[in-house]
């Protein structure tokens, strides 16, 4: 498992222009990390899926849709949330900004309490880690993608520690994008992640 740390209190940021990447180098390299380690992840279930794919079909079946739809829904909103906090910090409205980036953080809280009751279901239902091959790749995937969402969590505590404290400013707003950034990236992996296993497995 890739460890992963997120710099968040970074240089001042560059005034906002055309074709500027946004947050820092330090956070895209982490990106590119986690995209690498869950592109392999995603290599081993078409390889799994190739060799049973009737264990494929009947595991999903099994699988509680509703809590992949509510754990959907929460990575969709807070990541929209920390997106207008970054908008209306860019907008010189600090205030806002901080609104939007507390909601952030207490709908993305949801998503660990959400997966937590996910998985009592399952133990309920009688789905483990030793259920069969899909449950095996499930939980290896859901379980990595909560570890990472788990250090955006930490990176959204320190990021609102720094904004309550003036951290942030419209000309220097790096950090807070730098957390966007790294959520959205989150977020784009659990979305590939409900597809494969609630939708389409």
């Amino acid at each position: 498992m890739t460890s992963l740390a997120i710099p968040l209190n970074e240089a001042p940021a560059e005034a906002v222009s055309k074709g500027r990447v946004p947050g820092n180098k330090g956070i895209w390299v982490g990106i590119t990390c986690e995209f690498v380690e869950f592109i392999v992840l995603f290599v081993v279930y078409f390889v799994a899926r190739a060799h049973f794919p009737d264990a494929f079909e009947q595991g999903a079946n099994r699988l509680s849709r509703l809590s992949g739809t509510v754990i959907t829904l929460l990575m969709v909103t807070s990541s929209f949330f920390i997106a207008c906090s970054v908008a209306t910090m860019r907008a010189g409205q600090q205030r806002r900004s901080l609104y939007w980036l507390i909601a952030g953080l207490i709908v993305s809280l949801g998503y660990p309490i959400a997966k937590y009751f996910e998985i009592q279901w399952n133990l309920a239902h009688g789905i483990n880690g030793e259920s069969g091959i899909f449950f095996t790749v499930y939980y290896y995937l859901t379980f990595n993608h909560l570890v990472h969402a788990t250090w955006g969590i930490l990176g959204i505590l320190w990021v609102l520690a720094r904004h309550l404290f003036g951290g942030y400013s419209p000309e220097d707003y790096a950090g807070l994008e730098a957390l966007a950034c790294y959520w959205h990236a989150t977020d784009i992996i659990w979305l590939v992640i409900f597809s494969f296993f609630y939708v389409l497995a």
